[in-house]
């Protein structure tokens, strides 16, 4: 039984965001993985259990060392990747995706270019990166991926999926759709012909518009 009520309630929250993960078409099965961070432990959902079949009790929880410490769950392949995402940035929060869109973009740009404007909220910058392909859990996909996150709270990993973070889980959650949107634009655009890309003074008055109306779109950095 999960007595700790600041557990609880992120075990409950991951739990109801895994939930939604195969519906908005962010994976397949068991795929994926999304984790909160509480101070110096981090709470993640478990390895090879179906969303739907995850229970509160199910959820594994680790130290930023990795050591597991409550939770019934296997821990998830894929922990240190995310507790590297948690020891280089101030995330609150850390989604993992195996999308469609994002997988394809991954395996034929360099980077997703800005092709809407709303890349400033899922990057920080004018592109999402594409890491170089890893192994799934291995140390160098980890290493890759906070690489491809320096500056930005988006990453594409090739071959992979995605991973976002964010200030709170909705927020984490909130980018991963949005990169797979971002994603599904530019695969569409480019069945037509050449997209057309914003240029860095487009993005810039983007920014400065939306810091005026007080949106904070332009607010995509959290390191």
């Amino acid at each position: 039984m999960l007595t700790d009520p600041r557990r609880r309630a992120a075990a409950e929250s991951l739990v109801r965001y895994g939930r939604r993960m195969n519906p908005d078409g962010l994976a397949v099965g068991p795929a994926g993985n999304l984790s909160v961070r509480l101070d110096d432990v981090v709470a993640i959902t478990p390895s090879q259990i179906r969303y739907d079949e995850v229970t509160v009790e199910s959820i594994c929880f680790v130290t930023l060392d990795g050591e597991h410490v409550g939770g019934e769950g296997r821990v998830s392949s894929e922990t240190p990747m995310h507790l590297s995402v948690y020891r280089t940035t101030n995330a609150g929060a850390v989604v993992h995706t195996h999308s469609p869109r994002a997988v394809a973009a991954s395996t034929v740009v360099d980077e997703l270019p800005a092709v809407h404007y709303s890349i400033l909220r899922a990057g920080g910058g004018p592109t999402i990166r594409v890491a170089p392909y890893e192994r799934f859990g291995s140390d160098e996909l980890a290493r890759a991926a906070v690489a491809g996150l320096e500056g930005r709270t988006a990453v594409l990993l090739q071959n992979h999926g995605a991973i976002t973070y964010g200030r709170d889980l909705a927020d984490a959650y909130e980018r991963a759709q949005l990169v797979e949107w971002l994603a599904d634009v530019h695969l569409a655009a480019s069945g037509f012909g050449t997209p057309r890309i914003l240029t860095d003074e487009e993005l810039g008055q983007v920014a400065s518009e939306s810091a005026r109306r007080r949106y904070g779109a332009a607010v995509g950095t959290t390191r």
